[in-house]
């Protein structure tokens, strides 16, 4: 993560940058991750900055953009809610979609908001689930409403400017 993406920003938005920034580098096989909001929308995401040069290539996230992966896991975690209260299995806690070519994984991080993975299909599943798990506990006791409000703005700042 870039410091131009986190000028200005609180301290508590700042450290959630630099979490998800370390869940893309540690994690063997991530292509892409979005944290996303309980209404769908995505609060942050791994696309590097416009302005800086990567440090390695790496393979890109549903059609590149981590706001695709964000309206996928929005989709994925309603869908699930609703299987979950069909067949009477409690509150969902994990999703994981293996597909021939990537996996998509869905966690939930506190009231209602998400975090999202899109890895290459020859990932290890148990190593960014846990991972995953990670950032989770890390993340959902700062992630208030307020936190959740300065992330939107941030996004949609970033939006404007591309």
């Amino acid at each position: 993560m870039t410091a131009t993406r986190t000028f200005g920003l609180s301290k508590e938005a700042r450290n959630l940058h630099w979490l998800l920034g370390n869940l893309v580098e540690e994690v063997p096989g991530v292509r892409s991750v979005a944290v996303v909001s309980s209404d769908g929308l995505l609060l942050l995401s791994s696309d590097p900055d416009e302005n800086a040069a990567p440090a390695a290539p790496r393979p890109k996230g549903p059609k590149g953009s981590s706001a695709d992966l964000a309206t996928i896991v929005s989709g994925l975690a309603s869908l699930t809610v609703g299987a979950a209260k069909l067949m009477g299995g409690g509150q969902v806690r994990q999703t994981m979609v293996a597909m021939q070519e990537g996996s998509v994984f869905v966690m939930s991080i506190s009231d209602g908001s998400l975090l999202g993975v899109h890895a290459a299909p020859d990932c290890d599943m148990s190593v960014v689930a846990y991972h995953m798990a990670l950032f989770v506990g890390r993340a959902g006791h700062v992630l208030t409403p307020e936190l959740r409000s300065e992330l939107r703005k941030s996004m949609a700042e970033r939006e404007a400017v591309r």
